[in-house]
């Protein structure tokens, strides 16, 4: 075994079994074999930090008592956050234009909820949608949205609700009027997204594994490129409580990539051009 921090980052095997086991008990995350570097890239700086010399100083120190900060800084390094603004265009163009006006005509509140949403892109774009529907459908302005956003990573939620974005991520996948629209310059570069934009989402951490009835319910449910992480078990797990978690007639958007064990038991097809969500049996 070598330490962390140096250029060999091979861990005994057990060790990496009790690591790996650690992370799908906590979070459901699947870590693949031979993901020795990854380990190593992500959590070096917490080993310093935490003056740890071995992966299994690791494991047992996140299993001790009283380890709940260092169990989540574990997670948090150790998630994925790999998101854009309107992520594949055609979910949020499908949203926009046949999933609003429909639920506008036919309810007096629409509830969404975004689940994973990592630093806020997601959420804020399909904020933005509303935004924009709003303004162009003056009949049906008064309809209250509301969206909830979620991700297991409580880092990630503060930065979320802080809505601060710096010129890199701002350009992947958000256009120059959107940025000029819906956000303010607040220096060095980096922009805060606009209140009227940001008031109508709640952000929150919630692990995937855990119980969503405190969430409400919802109309439409973003659950988009988190599933692939975890095992098909849990897959059908969290599939099943996204069903509970909908209205009748409400609607789930999934990966492209994504066909979960168990969805097609509980949602029908509905096939768009060029994707495809599922409505809820």
């Amino acid at each position: 075994m070598a330490l962390p921090g140096s250029n060999d980052s091979r861990f005994s095997e057990n060790e990496y079994a009790s690591f790996r086991a650690f992370l799908e008990q906590a979070c459901g995350i699947l870590l693949g074999e031979n993901k020795n570097y990854l380990i190593d890239s992500r959590l070096r700086n917490l080993f310093r930090d935490n003056e740890l010399n071995s992966l299994q100083s690791l494991v047992a120190a996140i299993q001790a008592p009283g380890s709940g900060q260092l169990r989540q800084q574990v997670i948090d390094a150790m998630t994925t956050n790999e998101t854009l603004w309107f992520r594949d265009k055609h979910p949020f163009e499908f949203f926009a234009n046949e999933l609003l006006p429909m639920f506008a005509k036919q309810k007096s509140s629409i509830n969404i909820w975004c689940a994973a949403c990592s630093t806020g892109q997601e959420p804020y774009s399909l904020s933005i949608c509303v935004e924009e529907f709003k303004q162009k459908s003056f009949g049906l302005a008064n309809v209250p949205v509301k969206i909830v956003a979620t991700d297991i990573s409580s880092r990630v939620i503060e930065q979320c609700r802080l809505g601060v974005y710096d010129a890199i991520s701002l350009k992947r996948g958000l256009g120059d009027q959107r940025l000029q629209k819906n956000f303010t310059a607040c220096g060095e570069g980096s922009w805060v997204i606009n209140n009227n934009i940001k008031s109508r989402i709640d952000f929150r951490p919630i692990n995937l594994k855990d119980s969503y009835y405190n969430l409400g319910k919802f109309d439409v449910v973003f659950c988009r490129n988190v599933l692939i992480y975890f095992s098909s078990d849990l897959q059908k797990q969290i599939i099943t409580r996204i069903h509970q978690a909908l209205n009748p007639g409400g609607y789930l958007f999934l990966g492209g990539s994504e066909t979960p064990k168990g969805v097609n038991d509980l949602f029908d097809v509905k096939y768009y051009t060029p994707g495809v969500v599922y409505l809820r049996k």
